[in-house]
């Protein structure tokens, strides 16, 4: 057992399994809560991973300082009165050997016990912060075991990327070097706490942004969009910007510690090359291309719905949503037989009978949000209460929804009276009245008309109105798609406006 304070080797290893389990289970947290839900792709398991040092990376530096705190105590200390140095080795240097006789550089004193050159090079004291390494990058690969477990057992789309991977074990290595050394320089007892604060708050807060310290910090940038591809070349510049910046330190604090040239010059190498890694950074740009065209999979019946071939589950149920919305909007200017996912970020026009849908991901209700969205783009809000309250019962009725009442006595009429036509009536109702309808022009003429309209009747086999019914127009709008002229405005008709 260390004196002073010190630690054994028993209980550095029960901290290490400790360490392993915690970062494990913190890891699996983190990186399902990452996770886009229902995406079977394996950027989104490295997404994930990435993501999990969110909570990973503050409890590996808290642990390095922690470690850190326990041997800097156990180091030779002088005993109250001008006594002469007393303590054992750190555990990492063999028990039992005088620290007094190795000092920090691992080389016997002048005076030591045997004299001869048993310490071995001052590399030794890298012992104790790379154990920490491999204890906290073992439990980053135990998670990324658990995670490609999981992914094998189901299909994948696209290629696991080992360069994503890389930056996740890098970035975790730089945090646990940072709370190696903070607690080495200061052995309080509220340090490792300090440290995990610390870089949360300097490498955590600022990553998924687009400032300069988000593209530096180990992370992606969020929210992940699955159309947007993850470049293993981006990767690679980020982890050596991340190896760099860890070696630098490391190797830093091993010069201070040991007086070594060597390790002085080593860490200004590892600053060249976290440099040409942050130079490698900011001059690529923040957003890639996918690198291969991308290969929807798609539903072909009884219309064709594509989305990523990550989403593929997916399609049946948005099938079913958009070829309600499809068969109602037939005839109408906005009719269309394809669906395609695309991102939100592309603009591009897909041509007449084509639409475009977003979905982020596939948690419950994503069908239902894809079509309000998708009925939502049909007609501009309106303006005035009036206007959109006819609107809203349009395109409640596009969403297969209860017609609202609206806060105005025409709406309730209005609601009503289409509440009465059957499904095919609705229908060509909607091809004769589409342009009103998407540019905010409906009024309660439309839906049935009002007391100061002349009535039209309409042939009684016409499939849009109820047979034999009266449906009052405004006088002064002809009856769109009908193949009777406009009734004749008389004087009296020009008088007020029709206000609902």
């Amino acid at each position: 057992m260390l004196e002073h304070r010190g630690v054994s080797r028993e209980e550095l290893k029960h901290s290490a399994l400790v360490a392993v389990g915690t970062l494990l289970a913190l890891g699996l947290l983190a990186a399902w809560s990452v996770l886009i839900p229902g995406v079977s792709a394996w950027e989104n398991i490295v997404v994930a991973v990435i993501g999990s040092l969110r909570l990973t990376g503050p409890v590996a530096a808290a642990f390095g300082a922690w470690v850190a705190v326990r041997a800097r105590r156990a180091s030779p200390r002088r005993a109250p009165g001008g006594g002469s140095w007393h303590a054992r080795a750190a555990p990492w240097r063999g028990r039992g050997a005088p620290w007094r006789a190795r000092g920090l550089t691992g080389r016997p004193r002048a005076g030591a016990p045997g004299g001869a050159r048993s310490g071995g090079p001052g590399w030794r004291v890298l012992r104790a912060p790379l154990a920490i390494l491999a204890v906290v990058v073992g439990a980053f690969g135990a998670t990324v075991s658990v995670l490609a477990m999981k992914a094998v057992l189901t299909e994948q789309a696209g290629h696991l990327a080992p360069t994503g991977l890389a930056v996740g074990a890098a970035g975790l290595a730089l945090y646990t070097v940072i709370g190696w050394i903070a607690g080495w320089a200061l052995p309080w007892p509220v340090t490792p706490l300090a440290a995990g604060a610390g870089t949360y708050a300097l490498l955590t807060s600022p990553s998924g942004g687009s400032s300069f310290a988000a593209r530096l910090a180990p992370g992606v940038a969020e929210p992940y969009d699955p159309f947007t591809g993850l470049s293993p070349v981006a990767f690679a510049d980020q982890t050596l910007w991340l190896l760099g910046a860890t070696g630098a330190l490391l190797l830093v604090w091993t010069a201070v510690v040991t007086r070594r040239a060597l390790a002085f010059a080593l860490a200004v190498l590892a600053v060249l090359v976290a440099g040409a890694g942050m130079a490698r950074m900011l001059i690529r740009p923040q957003a890639v291309a996918a690198d291969e065209p991308m290969v929807y999979s798609c539903q072909e019946w009884p219309i064709t719905v594509c989305v990523h071939p990550g989403m593929r589950g997916g399609l049946t149920e948005l099938g079913a949503e958009f070829t309600t919305i499809a068969a109602r909007l037939t005839g109408t200017p906005a009719a269309f037989s394809r669906v395609e996912q695309r991102s939100r970020d592309d603009a591009d026009d897909l041509g007449p009978g084509v639409v475009t849908i977003h979905v982020d991901d596939l948690a419950p209700g994503y069908a239902d949000r894809a079509a309000s969205e998708f009925v939502g783009t049909l007609a501009r809000p309106c303006a005035g209460t009036a206007a959109e309250g006819y609107r809203a019962i349009v395109t409640a009725w596009l969403r297969g929804r209860p017609l609202p009442a609206g806060p105005l006595a025409g709406h309730q009429a209005a609601a009503g009276w289409f509440s009465t036509l059957a499904e095919s009536q609705r229908r060509d109702w909607l091809r004769m009245f589409y342009t009103d309808f998407a540019t905010c022009r409906l009024h309660g003429p439309h839906f049935g008309g009002g007391a100061r309209y002349h009535p039209v009747r309409v042939r009684g086999d016409h499939p849009a109105w109820p047979s034999g019914g009266v449906i009052r127009y405004p006088p002064q709008v002809p009856v769109p798609g009908s193949p009777y002229p406009a009734l004749p405005v008389s004087s009296a008709a020009r008088t007020p406006a029709y206000h609902p």
